[in-house]
C-alpha cells in the first residue's frame, strides 16, 4: 500500500530553501495567461507554514499600497513556483506570525537574524 501512496507523491521542488517563519522572501511565480507565460514576484514575510508531504504550503504576507495588507499560500511542491530567494532572516519566537496582521508601520517590524 505505501507503494501506492510514493506513486502519488509529487517530486520536490529544488529551487525552495528551507523556510522559517520571519524569514523575507522573494517568490517567482510563474503565471499563465492566454498563450504567454510570465514570472511575478511576490516579496514579503513568511508568516507560517503548515501541512507535511504533498500538501505543504507556506504563506507570504507584504503591504501593498495604502497600507493594504495581501497574503498568498503558496504550495512547496508547485511546479509554479519558479524560485523562492530569501532576503534575510528574522529573529521570532513563533511559528505562525498571525500578529502581524494587526500591526502597520514600525510596530510590524521584525529583529534580522545576524548569523556568523
Amino acid at each position: 500500500m505505501t507503494d501506492v501512496f510514493k506513486a502519488l507523491e509529487a517530486p520536490v521542488n529544488p529551487n525552495i530553501p528551507q523556510l522559517n517563519p520571519g524569514d523575507m522572501v522573494n517568490v517567482h511565480l510563474r503565471i499563465k495567461e492566454g498563450n504567454t507565460e510570465r514570472i511575478q514576484e511576490f516579496k514579503g514575510t513568511v508568516i507560517g507554514e503548515r501541512g507535511g508531504a504533498n500538501n505543504a504550503s507556506f504563506t507570504v504576507r507584504r503591504v501593498a499600497s495604502n497600507g493594504i495588507g495581501v497574503e498568498r499560500t503558496f504550495l512547496t511542491r508547485s511546479p509554479r513556483v519558479e524560485k523562492v530567494v530569501v532576503l534575510r532572516h528574522a529573529h521570532v519566537r513563533r511559528a505562525k506570525l498571525y500578529f502581524l496582521r494587526d500591526r502597520t508601520g514600525k510596530e510590524a517590524r521584525l529583529k534580522q537574524k545576524f548569523t556568523s
